[in-house]
């Protein structure tokens, strides 16, 4: 069972499995529509598209962020028709280092999947094995998935306001250093950072678009949370996606039980209450 990442060499072995379910979650900021569009030139055979905003997210409201965690029934049902059981192996992958592949691992053990990895190395990963690619929408036998949500992997902000209140949780920020300390803001509003939160950018998971070895990124992820209990630790990024990359990338080095703020800073300006932190 693959529960962190897989290999794209190991997803070439076993792509003809039968309980094996592959998902291409190719998403880019800028244009909605590309996962969609590169899907449809060519996709690993056998996967299935998940789109990050009308599968892997619900619609925004005035209190959300930009990417409000989905519909727990509507995400099953969809992973259900696309043929999930509860024995399935899932692959995910991108195109992006696994920042956007991340966000179906984390949902999907959100519902009590934990069968489920992220391809090492995504899309172009897998074009350096295998010349293997299709262009047709798999048809798929409805599976047996039931959800058994797992609440406590994620903190809502009022849950979040209490913990940080009582100081018994310590923030970890996946975004770009300069977009955490207030220096530039791209996307939301407001610049800066939940104040005492710590920095660790997605980014430094990765060399060469793969994930650091585990035994690299346990020291590296040591040398930043110290002593800290890892049930302590809440990532949060821009919206609540690549905040699931460092998640993922704790979980490879075996420092498993840290969580999520889904909310993350777009949710966590909509109310100027909040304090906001810059440098």
């Amino acid at each position: 069972m693959y529960t962190t990442l897989i290999s794209a060499a190991e997803l070439k072995s076993n792509l003809s499995d039968d309980d094996l379910l592959v998902f291409d979650c190719r998403f880019s900021l800028a244009d909605t529509a590309y996962g969609q569009r590169v899907y449809g030139e060519g996709h690993i055979p056998g996967a299935s598209f998940l789109h990050l905003d009308d599968d892997l997210s619900s619609p925004i409201t005035p209190q959300t962020g930009r990417h409000p965690l989905p519909d727990v029934d509507k995400l099953a049902e969809r992973l259900q028709q696309c043929g999930l059981n509860a024995d399935t192996q899932v692959v995910v992958y991108d195109d992006c280092g696994g920042a956007m592949a991340a966000r179906a691992w984390w949902l999907l053990r959100w519902l009590g999947h934990t069968s489920v990895a992220v391809l090492d190395g995504g899309f172009q990963a897998w074009t350096a094995v295998s010349d293997e690619l299709e262009q047709a929408t798999p048809a798929a036998v409805a599976g047996n998935f039931a959800p058994d949500l797992q609440a406590e992997m994620n903190l809502s902000v009022a849950q979040l306001l209490a913990a940080l209140d009582e100081e018994t949780v310590t923030l970890v920020d996946a975004r770009g250093a300069e977009r955490y300390r207030g220096e530039q803001e791209p996307i939301d509003p407001v610049a800066g950072h939940i104040p005492d939160a710590l920095n660790r950018p997605l980014t430094d998971n990765l060399v060469n678009g793969c994930f650091k070895p585990a035994e690299q990124l346990a020291a590296e992820w040591k040398a930043v949370l110290g002593d800290t209990p890892l049930d302590r630790v809440v990532h949060y990024c821009g919206s609540g996606v690549t905040a699931c990359h460092n998640l993922l990338a704790l979980e490879h080095a075996g420092l498993t039980g840290s969580r999520i703020y889904a909310g993350s800073w777009s949710e966590w300006i909509r109310d100027s209450a909040r304090p906001v932190a810059t440098n």
